[in-house]
């Protein structure tokens, strides 16, 4: 159902080396969001490899997530404007960022709580995250989501009911992960590293942009 990284040999260069990632996000706008999880500061690093890559990064915040990480830190490594309301009108007249969302090539959310996703499964759209990605058509712009939250709240019957709504919905679910957690237990819904991230979203656009004809 997620989507799992592929382990590739180091000499090939690592996937979140701007070289790498270049080629495919040049020039392109990606859409991050950040919701409000201990993880949101490993949002910092797929925004910054994005940015060095040349990719045009528009970062949106809940208001949860800029307990754990500053808006100042988002908009010094994306070098744009960062949203944290719907109410703002930072690059556009347009309150609800309709716009932003006709834009954007492609968009992460990282991390992606059990309250995001919940929200994303039944159509609730009062944080700019969700509302954003509520005006992005997902047949021609890909949603990735890396959830993230304690092993309790990934194995609850209600998240795992949105995850599948989201998959039948559109959404490219990465992870999660299992390992240690901030509550001080070892299980599942670690978000995704970065670096892996980026590699399963850098090799999704690859395949997108390849001719049906040319694909092995």
């Amino acid at each position: 159902m997620a989507k799992q990284p592929s382990q590739r040999h180091a000499a090939s260069g690592s996937p979140d080396d701007p070289q790498v990632l270049a080629p495919v996000f040049r020039g392109t706008r990606v859409l991050v969001g950040v919701t409000g999880g201990i993880a949101a500061y490993k949002a910092c690093h797929i925004v910054s490899r994005l940015a060095q890559a040349g990719a045009q990064v528009t970062v949106a915040m809940t208001e949860a997530a800029t307990r754990f990480v500053t808006p100042l830190t988002f908009q010094a490594l994306s070098g744009r404007p960062v949203y944290t309301s719907q109410w703002e009108h930072v690059e556009s007249h347009d309150p609800q960022h309709v716009s932003l969302a006709r834009e954007a090539a492609v968009a992460i959310v990282a991390p992606a709580t059990m309250d995001c996703m919940a929200k994303l499964a039944t159509g609730r759209t009062d944080d700019v995250v969700t509302l954003i990605l509520s005006a992005i058509d997902r047949a021609k712009t890909p949603v990735f989501l890396a959830p993230s939250m304690n092993d309790a709240m990934w194995n609850q019957p209600s998240t795992q009911r949105n995850v599948r709504q989201l998959v039948d919905d559109g959404f490219h679910l990465i992870g999660p992960g299992e390992g240690w957690q901030a509550c001080r237990t070892v299980g599942a819904g670690r978000m995704t590293e970065p670096v892996q991230i980026l590699e399963v979203v850098t090799d999704t656009l690859r395949l997108r942009s390849t001719p049906r004809g040319k694909r092995r």
